[in-house]
Order: structure tokens, then sequence, then C-alpha cells
């Protein structure tokens, strides 16, 4: 009876010692999730004040978030760092913003811009990705074809081919300048322009690893759009007869949230395709339903709130410059540099050959040379295969924010001096 008691102490002890741990365990990932409203407080509140004093400065608000995540960042105050929860909440901003942006594009003039939104697509990624594996060999010296150093010269490049318009799509749509010819052609040229911009990267990866198949890609691109088209039409005919029958009402855009997501999903999971052109995608399908634009209504609603603040702020809060040595300096200068110029020319230049005048030609250009998560996606794939180092992720980052910040200004001086002309 001795022996029993004292094994059933003993085991009541681990028992107990277990519900212990547990429950600190508990209470540990409680603090840490409470943790997470605290980030969001900070970012909303200080992306709405940064916000307001860039539109004081004549600014687009977008410009004051992304410096209200700077401030915010571990660059500066360290208030708030970059969680996984942050990051999924900055990709359900990115896509709400680009499903918006599907729903209040005119398909008419999207099918009319098509053809010309491809040209510039090409240029826009064929004169960066030259450019960036030139910028590359004139710091770290040419190396002969088929070689590492080619490989990632050339990985260089493909970094610089991504454009990420969701900034210049929130600067176009504060204009009121989103449904325009000129901002329908820089939708158009960066839906196709992140397409070729994957399968150039997975090219690169492909040559540099025999396992790879660059041609997959391309027959999954082919198959995306197709499986989109017969799902569009099926889905684009339902929502018309729900919205027929069920006018203006909250089921109409819940369902469409839905569908946004799905095929987000979709494009990810299982053609390889980046989510936010699923995203684009599904908007598209349903712009033309009788509400579409009480479906863009409460998306916005959601974006203006929470997700958008969370998405522009966190191109801020990625950004670390304690580890930045002159020499990456000097190469993250001249690589914003080519990045920026290389898309103007590029786009602009052949908008310019496409019969856009040279005010227009110029938006363009400006508006494509953008770059965002796309870029950071395509950075994370290369140091996966190899051909990249972690230190140039600065380099990266800082075009994102370059451009993130000049991108809205410049369009906004561009459109008032055409206004000035008109």
């Amino acid at each position: 009876m001795l022996c029993v008691s004292i094994l059933l102490t003993k085991n009541d002890s681990r028992y107990k010692i277990t519900n212990e741990n547990d429950d600190s365990e508990g209470k540990r990932m409680n603090m840490e999730s409470y943790a997470v409203f605290k980030d969001l407080a900070i970012i909303i509140i200080a992306a709405k004040v940064c916000g307001i004093a860039a539109r004081k400065c004549k600014a687009p608000q977008v410009v004051g978030e992304i410096v209200a995540g700077l401030l915010i960042g571990p660059s500066i105050l360290g208030l708030v760092n970059q969680s996984d929860f942050l990051l999924q909440m900055a990709e359900i901003g990115v896509i709400l913003l680009m499903f918006s942006a599907g729903l209040e594009t005119d398909l008419k003039d999207l099918l009319k811009t098509g053809p010309i939104a491809a040209l510039i697509a090409c240029a826009g990624v064929f004169i960066p990705l030259v450019c960036g594996a030139l910028l590359y060999m004139a710091f770290y010296g040419a190396s002969p074809w088929g070689s590492e150093g080619f490989y990632k010269a050339v990985f260089v490049g493909t970094i610089l081919t991504a454009t990420s318009v969701s900034i210049t799509v929130e600067s176009l749509k504060e204009m009121g300048k989103l449904k325009g010819k000129v901002g329908t052609t820089i939708l158009s040229a960066a839906i196709i322009d992140d397409v070729i911009g994957i399968i150039v990267l997975t090219f690169v990866i492909g040559f540099k690893n025999p396992d790879s198949d660059p041609m997959a890609v391309l027959g999954n691109t082919v198959l995306f759009f197709a499986f989109a088209l017969v799902v569009g039409y099926v889905s684009y005919k339902i929502f018309k007869l729900v919205d027929s029958k069920y006018p203006h009402t909250r089921r109409i855009p819940i369902a469409g949230l839905a569908f946004c997501l799905a095929l987000a999903y979709a494009a990810e999971k299982y053609f390889g395709i980046a989510d936010i052109t699923g995203a684009y995608v599904a908007g598209i399908i349903l712009c033309s339903i009788r509400d579409s634009e009480y479906i863009a209504e409460k998306m916005d609603t959601n974006s203006y709130m929470l997700f958008g603040p969370v998405f522009f702020a966190s191109i801020g809060l990625k950004t670390n410059v304690d580890s930045v040595s002159m020499g990456i300096l000097v190469f993250s200068a001249a690589f914003v540099a080519v990045g920026l110029v290389s898309k103007i020319i590029g786009c602009g230049l052949t908008a310019r050959l496409c019969k856009f005048n040279q005010i227009d030609s110029m938006k363009i250009g400006v508006g494509m040379m953008t770059r965002g998560e796309v870029a950071l996606i395509v950075s994370q794939k290369g140091l996966s295969a190899g051909l990249l180092t972690p230190v140039y992720f600065t380099s990266v980052i800082l075009l994102i924010i370059v451009s993130s910040i000049l991108t809205p200004i410049v369009l906004k001086v561009l459109y008032a001096k055409d206004q000035a002309q008109a």
C-alpha cells in the first residue's frame, strides 16, 4: 500500500508539473496574441496621422502610410516588428486592393488596350532585365555564359522585372483616374508584366537547377487563363442571376469576396501564378454586373479601415538599415536608380511608340516603376535557389520604398501638369 501511495504521489506531482508548464505556455501564447492588438493599434494610428500629414503636403495618402511603417518599424522607433500575422494581413490588403481595381476596370477599355499593354509589358521586362544584369557585372565583373556569376547577374535583372501596381492603383483611385485609358493600360500591362516576370524567373532557376521545368510554368500560365475564362463565364452568369433577384443586398459583396479569395488561392496553389493576379481577374469577371460598384464600395471600406494601412505600412516595417555597409549602400543606390529609370524608359518609350502623347507616356512609365511584394517574392526564390545572398535584400527593400514614395508624387505632378495644359 505504501509503494502504491508513493507511486500515486509521484504521478500526481508529475501531472501537476505538466499542467503548470502547459498553463505557462498558454499564458505566453495569450500574451503574444494580445500584442497583435497593440501592433495593429499603432499601425492604424500612425498610418492615419502620417496619411493626413502627407495629404496636407499635397502628396497621396499612401506615401504617409509607407513612411509611418518606416517610423514605427525596427529602423527608427522599433515600436512594431514584422510578424507572420502582419504579413498575412498585408497579403489580404493587397488582394482586396487588386480585387477592387479589377471591379473598377472598364472591360471595354481593357480589351481595347490589351495588345498595347502586352507590348508595354514586354518592354518593361526586357529593358530592366538587361540593365540589372549589366549593373551586377559592372560592380562584380562579367562572368562567362552559363557560369554561376552569369546566372546571379541575370537574376538581379529578373528582380527588376517585377512590377507592383498596388500603390499606383491607390494613387490613381485617390485622383479619380483609375478608369481612364492610362490607368487601364498600366493595370493591364502590370498583370502581363508579372506573368512574364514569373516565367523569366522560372527559366533562370531552371537553367541553374536541372530539376526545375521552365516549360511547365508556361503551360500552367496558359492553363490558368483558360481556367479563369471558363470559371469566369459560369461565375458571371451566376452572379448576374443572383444580382437580378437580390439587388443591392449584402450577400452580393460577401459572395464576391469569397470568389476573389478562391480565385487568388487557385492561382497560387494550382497554377503557380501570383495570387494578386487571381484577385484582379476575379474583379474583372465581376466588373460588368450591375452591383459591381456596390461590391467595390464594401471592399474599399475594409481596405481603408484596416487591411490597406497594414499593407502599406508593412513596406516600411520590412526595412532594417543596421547591417548596411558602404559597398552595399553604393550598389543599392545604383540598383534603385537603374530600377526606376529602366522601367520608365522601357514602358514609357513603348507607350510613346504606341501613339500615346508625351505626358501620358510618362504616366505609364512612372506608374510601372513601383516594386512591392512581387519583387520580394522573386528575391526569396533566388535566395532559396542560391542565386542571391541575404545582404542584397537591403537593395530590394530600398527600391520598394523609394519607388513607392516617388511614384505617387510624380504621378500627381504629371496629372496636375496635364490639367494645366488642358
